[in-house]
């Protein structure tokens, strides 16, 4: 019979906690928000930058993937309650991966960022700063070619981060396609002018693997979290790639690692802290970022891990990751991995469940956003240092939902940005809702 459960590597320590006992949810807490219906298209965006709320304007900003995938923007007035209409400001050319990803630069502009699946690094700009309104501009970076996957990151000194993956085979035809390392771009003048981590480092990836007999030398980042108090972004991610045998994009998913960046020295670290330098390739990602080995296969015709990932810190300041896989039925199984100082502790904590997002409430106490396939609703659990689980919550949606984000310094009743299900998975058909929730104010 083969195995549900993930092989644990051996400086892992398994905590078989079984899954916290089905109960009715408490009321909700939560307030929703519809700024637009039946217009979202199926994303594969990251829960990372979806929204930003300006406390200088006093509005909160979201973008969101249409028809297309085209990119569409809205803004919420804090002093009036209302929503302005959806704004189209680019195209997505058809493809699902084109999703937007907002900031605020330290100049008072909006930029929307869009790696165009492959291709290349687009920067859409506001005009005018602290607003959505007038003609944005569209920039190709040249810095950030063969482009999929950003996530910006502002750090408390304005110095822009844009972390993305390559698709080096574009650059390249003699790379194998199962060869996408990360790399990332620095602009220290609010997005006008940027340089790549191979010009600041002189190394040709940030973090990545080549030559795995497995052929798993894909790089799927589920989500990245800056800590303006250490100066860190930390992230978590898991491979991709052919499998042994062959060279193919994506066939398979294997393990969980968890790595830290210093925006400073531009150096990578372990959870145990050692110092990776300015490169991070594979044999330290196998000896020092290994949360969890899982088996190279694929239950229930999926691929396992699931790359939407979370990363967080405990009450002491040491980092958990959250993850699921897939049993043979094909149902999501959940887990935690709490770094103790000298090991992973994992557990399962919950099955059935797609962990999409999780948010700090206080020292180690996060809450964690779920969906259950093909039901409405967004179910919340607490999760206290990685390891405790507790139910708490059901926040009510009128269709199911396919991406949850924390949004960027929010302020209540605008906390998340749900994106609802569309009901095909080609872009052309765009009918999901836009959510916004959050607790009522008082």
């Amino acid at each position: 019979m083969r195995r549900l459960l993930c092989a644990i590597v051996a400086a892992s320590l398994v905590i078989p906690v079984p899954p916290a006992a089905a109960k009715p949810p408490e009321k909700a807490a939560f307030e929703v928000m519809t700024p637009a219906s039946t217009v979202a298209s199926r994303t594969d965006r990251r829960p990372n930058a979806g929204g930003i709320f300006d406390p200088v304007a006093r509005k909160t900003f979201i973008s969101w993937s249409g028809k297309a995938a085209d990119t569409y923007v809205q803004a919420y007035d804090h002093r009036t309650g209302v929503w302005t209409a959806p704004r189209k400001i680019a195209d997505g050319e058809s493809d699902p991966h084109n999703y937007p990803t907002m900031l605020l630069a330290g100049d008072g502009h909006l930029l929307i960022f869009r790696g165009m699946h492959n291709k290349r690094t687009v920067l859409s700009r506001a005009p005018l700063a602290h607003s959505l309104d007038g003609t944005w501009t569209d920039v190709e970076v040249p810095e950030g070619a063969a482009a999929s996957y950003p996530m910006p990151v502002k750090t408390v000194d304005g110095t822009l981060f844009l972390f993305y993956r390559e698709t080096t085979k574009e650059l390249d035809p003699a790379a194998d396609s199962d060869f996408r390392p990360m790399k990332y771009l620095v602009s220290r003048d609010h997005g006008k002018t940027w340089k790549n981590s191979v010009r600041l480092t002189g190394k040709p990836w940030a973090f990545g693997s080549l030559g795995r007999a497995d052929h798993m030398d894909e790089i799927y980042v589920g989500q990245l979290r800056y800590l303006p108090s250490s100066g860190r972004i930390q992230f978590v991610y898991t491979l991709a790639g052919g499998g042994p045998g062959q060279h193919k994009h994506d066939v398979y998913h294997r393990n969980v690692y968890y790595l830290s960046f210093d925006v400073r020295t531009l150096r990578f670290f372990s959870a145990a802290g050692h110092d990776l330098g300015t490169q991070v390739d594979d044999a330290e990602q196998e000896r020092y970022l290994k949360v969890v080995e899982t088996p190279l296969e694929l239950p229930g015709g999926l691929k396992s891990p699931d790359y939407i990932l979370q990363v967080g810190t405990q009450r002491d300041g040491k980092p958990f990751v959250t993850w699921f896989q897939f049993d043979a039925a094909g149902s999501p199984r959940d887990f935690a991995g709490a770094w103790n100082g000298r090991n992973w502790e994992v557990r399962e904590v919950a099955n059935g469940l797609r962990m999409r997002e999780i948010e700090q409430l206080n020292g180690g106490t996060w809450r964690v956003y779920g969906t259950r396939d093909g039901k409405p609703g967004i179910e919340t659990f607490l999760l206290e240092n990685g390891r405790g689980w507790k139910p708490e919550t059901l926040i009510t949606t009128p269709k199911p939902v396919q991406r949850v984000e924390v949004i960027t310094g929010f302020r209540d009743p605008a906390r998340i940005l749900a994106t609802g299900a569309s009901s095909a998975r080609d872009v052309s058909v765009a009918d999901g809702d836009i959510y916004v929730a959050g607790t009522p104010r008082k």
